[in-house]
């Protein structure tokens, strides 16, 4: 096998790739989590707060 070095250096670059790929991916869902959460802690607070006959909130959209 004369070209092995050729073949174990794409092999090597596509599992970086990949590897690289799927780091984003976790990444980004961890991210997303987050911020799933802290919309559902908003929203229950705005559903305790309307519960309670209170005016609503201002939002800040800033």
């Amino acid at each position: 096998m004369e070209h092995f070095g050729y073949l174990f250096a794409a092999y090597s670059i596509i599992f970086v790739v990949i590897f690289l790929y799927v780091m984003f991916i976790w990444r980004r869902q961890a991210a997303l989590d987050a911020e799933l959460r802290t919309l559902e802690a908003r929203m229950a607070a705005l559903t305790e707060h309307s519960a309670a006959g209170g005016p609503p909130e201002p939002r800040s959209d800033a």
